[in-house]
């Protein structure tokens, strides 16, 4: 018996990476589960590799920047399963072309900063209004965010991303406030630099190895690390959890900030 048995999930971003391990997750422990991706090839993708596996679950396609296709989605998952138990907001705006655009404040593109908001705030936003209803007439359930790291603090890249994000913890604590009552639970969870093929292709052998140097733990991050933070926050093991910022980052954004140099002096000693 796994320990969403019976419940029913979104996952929005789920047809690559984070989504993905989030959602087979989630099906591995007996959910039935949407993935909500938009592209729909990589959540047909998903959710038969869900099946052939032995769990639930169905595609569907969804542009966070288009409500009309939120609504279809959150029409279509009622259809097909019942209900609506659990929502993790995943998806994001972390294609090459934003992400390398999202640099120096003094040459802000006023469109990037935008397309920031517009998909990784207005979007998780968006969703949860449409969702939010739905899980008050299953009798409540879980909303589960993904935030970042970068949330948390400054850094000299990426501050449109950084920003939405910091925004999403926001809504965070004002979803749970707003639908407690109703006994809907949200919560953000934070990752650190989780290595899926995306975030290697984008980034050099040095770059990877000056970020690890800060991780306290004696390994990498990989998705299923975010993936467990996720079943936990959507089962009932959590179930007096709310409003709730949390990291899931090895420690990364949690240690002075000479940290690093420190361990190496020590090695070197």
């Amino acid at each position: 018996m796994g320990l969403v048995d019976g419940k029913v999930a979104i996952v929005t971003g789920g047809g690559a990476n984070i989504g993905e391990a989030c959602a087979k997750m989630l099906a591995s422990n007996g959910a039935s589960v949407v993935i909500a991706d938009i592209n729909l090839e990589g959540a047909r993708r998903v959710a038969d590799e869900i099946k052939e596996a032995g769990g639930t679950a169905m595609a569907s396609a969804v542009d966070l920047g288009d409500e009309d296709t939120i609504v279809a989605m959150v029409t279509a998952a009622v259809e097909r399963f019942g209900k609506i138990n659990i929502l993790h907001n995943n998806a994001a705006n972390t294609g090459a072309e934003q992400m390398t655009r999202d640099g120096s404040l003094a040459e802000m593109d006023q469109q990037v900063w935008d397309a920031a908001f517009d998909i990784n705030t207005r979007g998780t936003m968006l969703v949860t209004k449409h969702t939010a209803p739905q899980i008050i007439a299953a009798g409540g359930g879980s909303i589960i965010n993904t935030s970042s790291g970068v949330s948390l603090l400054g850094d000299v890249l990426n501050p449109a991303y950084s920003a939405s994000k910091a925004a999403v913890n926001a809504l965070t604590r004002n979803t749970a406030a707003q639908f407690g009552q109703a006994n809907i639970r949200c919560n953000a969870i934070l990752p650190g630099l989780v290595l899926s093929p995306v975030a290697r292709a984008q980034m050099s052998e040095e770059q990877l190895s000056m970020i690890q140097r800060h991780v306290l733990l004696p390994r990498e991050s990989v998705a299923d690390d975010i993936a467990g933070a996720v079943l936990w926050l959507a089962s009932d093991l959590s179930s007096f959890v709310t409003g709730q910022i949390i990291s899931a980052d090895g420690g990364i954004c949690h240690h002075q900030p000479h940290y690093a140099d420190m361990m190496d002096m020590f090695a070197k000693a």
